[in-house]
C-alpha cells in the first residue's frame, strides 16, 4: 500500500462524536508510519469535499466513519458520499474500511465489482455501548473502548503492512480478547448486553475483494 490515507470524521451526534474521537488513535499511527493523511472532520466531510480530495491525493487507502445503511455511506449531517449507484469510481483501485453501519451487505460488494482492491467493513449494524457520563471525553470511557479499540485495529494493522485479511482477523482477536476478558471475570449483569454486542460486531466484520493486498 502507498502511503496516502484518506479519513472522513463527520461529528453531529454522540456515535459520530465518539467515532471522530476514536479516529484520532488512527490518524497518529498513520503519522508515526509516515503516511500522507488527508483528515476530513466534522462539516469537511461531506460529498464535494470528499470527492475533491479523492481526486486530487488519489489516496491508497480510504477509512470512513460515519452512519451508513446497507448500500450507502454518510458523512456530516448524514450526507451521502457513496452509495451503490453514486461515486463508486471514487473508490476504485483503493482499499476501504467503513465503519458505518451494513454498509458491507451491498456497498462492500458494489465497490469490488467496480474496482476496489478490498472492502472491510460491517453486513449488519456496527454496535457499540458508552457510558453516558463519559460522553464529553469519548477516550476515557472503558465500555465504548471494548469496541472501538479492536475497530480500530482494522485501520492500523493495514496501516503497518498487514493485508486486508490479516487486519479483519486481528480486529475479530481483539474483540474475542474482549469476549473473553468479559467471561472470566466477575462481569456485572449489565455486562451482557457488552458481550452480546461485541460478539455481534465480530460476528459481522467481513473482508471482501482480494484478501493479500497490503
Amino acid at each position: 500500500m502507498t502511503k496516502n490515507l484518506l479519513i472522513t470524521r463527520p461529528n453531529y451526534d454522540l456515535p459520530t462524536t465518539y467515532l471522530f474521537s476514536w479516529s484520532k488513535l488512527v490518524i497518529k499511527c498513520a503519522y508515526q508510519k509516515g503516511f500522507r493523511i488527508v483528515d476530513l472532520p466534522n462539516g469537511k466531510s461531506n460529498e464535494t469535499d470528499f470527492a475533491g480530495r479523492v481526486n486530487k491525493t488519489d489516496p491508497s487507502f480510504i477509512f470512513f466513519n460515519g452512519h451508513g445503511s446497507k448500500s450507502v455511506v454518510t458523512g456530516h449531517n448524514g450526507e451521502v458520499l457513496v452509495s451503490d449507484k453514486k461515486n463508486l469510481d471514487l473508490l476504485r483501485g483503493r482499499v476501504i474500511f467503513s465503519r458505518s453501519c451494513s454498509s458491507a451487505m451491498k456497498l462492500g460488494p458494489k465497490s469490488i465489482s467496480s474496482g476496489a482492491k478490498a472492502f472491510i467493513g460491517y453486513k449488519e449494524p456496527f454496535i457499540f455501548i458508552l457510558e453516558p457520563e463519559k460522553s464529553s471525553h469519548p477516550l476515557s470511557d472503558k465500555t465504548a473502548a471494548l469496541f472501538l479499540e479492536p475497530s480500530n485495529q482494522v485501520a492500523i494493522s493495514l496501516l503497518k503492512g498487514h493485508s486486508s485479511l490479516e487486519a479483519s482477523k486481528r480486529a475479530k482477536n481483539a474483540f474475542a480478547k474482549n469476549i473473553k476478558k468479559l467471561l472470566t471475570s466477575e462481569s456485572k449483569k449489565e455486562d451482557s448486553a457488552t458481550l452480546r454486542y461485541l460478539f455481534w460486531d465480530m460476528k459481522h466484520q467481513v473482508c471482501l475483494g482480494d484478501a493479500t493486498v497490503i
